[in-house]
């Protein structure tokens, strides 16, 4: 149960970053309001959240594994 948690919310985090990631660069320009659009500090911010969802992942692997 805590490990199919603990993966559940690290894919989001991945997702959520790439996501702000890509609009920091630009790439994603949706929604029109947001503004996160073409602001370089949000690369960064998106890659270490996308990096921290990564990490929660691979810790959901150990939990659980030392029965």
């Amino acid at each position: 149960m805590l490990r199919s948690a603990l993966t559940v919310v690290g894919a989001v985090l991945m997702v959520l970053g790439i996501f702000f990631t890509l609009q920091g660069a630009g790439v994603i320009m949706w929604p029109p309001e947001s503004f996160m659009l073409a602001d370089r500090g949000w690369v960064s911010k998106g890659l270490m959240i996308a990096a921290a969802g990564a990490a929660v992942i691979l810790i959901s692997r150990r939990v659980g594994s030392k029965s």
